[in-house]
């Protein structure tokens, strides 16, 4: 699972042929470090069909203010460069994959 920033956003969310999984999380937090091993495992198993990248929201503040980040964990499914849903919070591994399934060709 890569880890981007403001200046990568573009290219590897917003222009990606394939649905991405935004993670936005922080260090400080503790439900995200509980959804790291999680994530990267998905990461792992949907590789070549849905992409999963980490936004620290404290270092792209900008992108947080823009997506309207409140909490974390906040995971955001992009299509098309679109968030077409999303998760809030420690999810059970079975629920994220419910929802990456939707979205998978």
């Amino acid at each position: 699972m890569k880890q981007i920033k403001s200046n990568e956003f573009k290219k590897e969310v917003l222009e990606s042929s394939i649905p991405v999984l935004v993670d936005f999380a922080a260090s400080w937090c503790g439900p995200c470090k509980m959804m790291g091993p999680v994530l990267e495992q998905l990461s792992a198993e949907y590789e070549g069909k849905v992409k999963i990248v980490k936004v620290d929201i404290d270092e792209s503040m900008d992108l947080a203010q823009e997506y309207r980040i409140m909490s974390v964990p906040n995971m955001v499914i992009f299509q098309k460069g679109i968030p077409v849903d999303g998760v809030v919070g420690a999810v059970p591994p079975a629920y994220l994959k419910e929802k990456l399934n939707e979205f998978v060709k």
